[in-house]
């Protein structure tokens, strides 16, 4: 299976790519915010489904089991991702002009390290709020942080 899961993720990651762009161009937005937008919800769209299938039997216990797989998915989807990033980077010796993506990643995880903590074992009603809110706080931040020249 995990061999089918690499097959599948070779055919379509190269054609998603192009219709990430191809949307940016027609819409006139930078490739960088469509992608932001887009890929996580295209490439995490099984979690998303199993968390809402959570919570839609309202129960305290489903609800906290479906913001814990969101959190941890979260989690480590930035982590993994910004670590083959950096890896990439580093050792293909390639160009930094990322400054303000990465700023707002780690802020990210930052962001949701305090919420974890400040939470402890039980997630509350504002946790959820906490979370969603850090997405568009995210681009905001790399619009603001590209708007000032930081790349």
């Amino acid at each position: 299976l995990m061999g089918v899961g690499t097959l599948i993720v070779v055919l379509f990651s190269d054609p998603m790519v192009d219709v990430l762009s191809a949307v940016g161009k027609r819409t006139h937005i930078p490739a960088f915010y469509v992608s932001f937008v887009l890929a996580p919800l295209v490439s995490n769209g099984s979690e998303l489904l199993a968390a809402y299938q959570y919570a839609t039997k309202k129960t305290e216990k489903s609800i906290a089991i479906s913001l814990a797989t969101l959190i941890g998915s979260a989690i480590m989807n930035n982590t993994f991702c910004l670590a083959i990033f950096l890896f990439l980077v580093y050792f293909k010796k390639l160009l930094w002009v990322f400054t303000a993506e990465i700023t707002a990643i780690i802020a990210v995880e930052v962001g949701m390290f305090v919420i974890v903590v400040a939470s402890g074992r039980t997630l509350h009603s504002w946790t959820g709020l906490v979370v969603i809110a850090l997405f568009p706080l995210s681009i905001g931040l790399v619009a603001l942080l590209e708007s000032r020249g930081l790349n």
